[in-house]
Parts: structure tokens; sequence; C-alpha cells
């Protein structure tokens, strides 16, 4: 199995800043629990509060999709449906 890294950049609306902020903040800790998250990240841009980013190492591409499809994700997405401008996501591999 090949560890897998996401960064995620998640930009809110600019008036839906700290509805954002606290559902990002409710995945922290019931990811955190799940199999083969190594670490799960949030950090938010000191210069453009809106701008929040997680960082996140798993073990596994497949425990990665498996996370992603957990009912707290699906919650977090019905409760910011129309607070985010932008969402990005990376998957990438450490090669050094």
């Amino acid at each position: 199995m090949t560890q897998l890294t996401i960064i995620a950049n998640i930009i809110a609306k600019e008036d839906k800043i700290e509805l954002v902020k606290s559902e990002l903040l409710k995945l922290i800790d019931v990811t955190r629990a799940e199999q083969g998250c190594i670490n799960y990240n949030l950090h938010q841009d000191n210069e453009a509060p809106k701008h929040f980013l997680f960082y996140e190492n798993w073990e596994s591409r497949e425990l990665w999709q498996t996370h992603m499809d957990n009912q707290h994700l699906k919650d977090y997405l019905a409760a910011t449906e129309g607070a985010v401008d932008t969402f990005t996501l990376n998957e990438m591999t450490s090669i050094a």
C-alpha cells in the first residue's frame, strides 16, 4: 500500500466563513479516529480567513475513499451547501 497525501482547499463565501469553519471543525475528531488516517490537519489562512486547507495523510487510497463515503462528510456537504465558493482537492504521493 502506498501512503496518500490529500491537500483540500476550501474557499468559503465571505458571509459564510464561520459556518464553514464550524462544520469543518466537526470533521476532525471523527476522521482522526477512522482506519487509515495518519493525520488530518485543518488550517485557516491568516490573511484570507475564508480560505481553509486540509492536509491529510492516509495509509492508502482505498482507506481514504472509504473516508470520503462516510456519513459525516455527507452531513458536512448538506450543512454547507451554497456556503462554499470553491473546493479543490489534490491527491499526492511523497517523492522525497
